[in-house]
């Protein structure tokens, strides 16, 4: 479990993330939403210890989060950034395998199991055979896709994604978000993902946080959170809210 107690985060004097808290458990998936600049990445970026934070705890498994060394960190927390273009020539397969360092193999040194892991991950996220291309000869949505795999591949029960539908077009957007929602569900995983789609986030996420100038906005289940009140105060926008007829979830659609 991941516990946010009170965190505040800052870029020199300026505050960027104040007074949040929050927990993560077990199964369970929380999107983080809000306008551009409110504080959405940096907060992500403090979970695993990639930003420092100036005030409150970060909790994994009821131990503060910087007392772990970083390769501690990387066996149970994995993360999915919003840039994804690599600056050198590497495989499909070898950026994958990459994931696996943290559970003691590097390059050169991987086992069988760690093969087998690296390749059922590509095919779970419709990549089957990409294993010899070059991930600077791919498709800003493929790449986003073979960053997933190498995430699923780490094994960690803690996923970080921050727009992690970006580039993708509608079915493989559907696929990313089936597999989090699985592998929470199936291996006592967690996630916490930003994401500018409140649909998705009203259909995938057990909890949505909302975040306006770096504060907490809103927080609980999606119906709770995505009210018109809520998202003119933080979007500025006006909305219709009815339910998807299928999924029975709250839906929202702008009014322009």
């Amino acid at each position: 479990m991941l516990e946010v107690q009170n965190i505040s985060i800052n870029y020199g004097i300026c505050a960027v993330v104040q007074d949040v808290s929050f927990a993560l458990r077990s199964g369970k998936i929380i999107a983080l939403l809000g306008a551009n600049g409110a504080g959405k990445t940096t907060l992500l970026k403090s979970l695993n210890g990639g930003l420092p934070i100036a005030k409150g705890a970060i909790l994994l498994d009821e131990k503060e989060l910087k007392d772990y060394s970083r390769r501690e960190i990387a066996q149970k927390i994995a993360v999915i950034a919003q840039e994804t273009e690599t600056k050198f020539p590497v495989s499909v397969l070898e950026f994958v395998l990459a994931g696996r360092f943290a559970q003691g193999t590097a390059f050169g040194w991987e086992t069988a199991n760690d093969l087998q892991i690296a390749v059922e991950c590509l095919r779970q996220c419709d990549l089957a055979n990409y294993e010899a291309r070059q991930m600077n000869q791919l498709s800003g949505g493929e790449r986003q896709r073979v960053v997933l795999a190498r995430a699923l591949a780490t094994q960690a029960k803690i996923l970080l994604l921050d727009e992690p539908t970006a580039n993708l077009d509608l079915a493989h957007q559907a696929l990313m978000f089936r597999l989090i929602k699985e592998k929470c569900l199936s291996e006592e995983a967690s996630a916490v993902l930003i994401t500018h789609d409140l649909n998705l986030a009203s259909e995938f996420a057990d909890e949505i946080i909302l975040l306006k100038n770096g504060k907490l906005a809103a927080k609980g289940a999606p119906e709770a959170v995505l009210t018109e009140e809520n998202l003119s105060e933080v979007f500025g926008v006006k909305v219709l809210l009815d339910e998807n007829p299928v999924s029975r979830r709250r839906r929202v659609t702008t009014i322009y």
